[in-house]
């Protein structure tokens, strides 16, 4: 529901910007939406950095390749 009254807020606010200045409203609506990007990728690139490359399994199972490589 807070969804559909943000989409409801951001449209009034949308129409006002370009019933004032057209030119002002494009500024501030490119504003707000490369904002909005540009944390987006930082959130991401900070999901990425949390998620570690190995898991115990590979590690595990890299131990295991190698005990085997010397037993040979």
């Amino acid at each position: 529901m807070n969804l559909i009254w943000s989409i409801l807020i951001a449209f009034a606010l949308g129409i006002i910007l370009v019933m004032i200045q057209p030119v002002y409203g494009a500024i501030i609506a490119f504003g707000i939406i490369g904002g909005c990007l540009f944390r987006g990728i930082v959130l991401l690139e900070k999901l990425n950095v949390l998620v570690p490359d190995k898991n115990k399994v590979t590690e595990v199972y890299e131990s295991y390749l190698n005990d085997k490589k010397k037993e040979f």
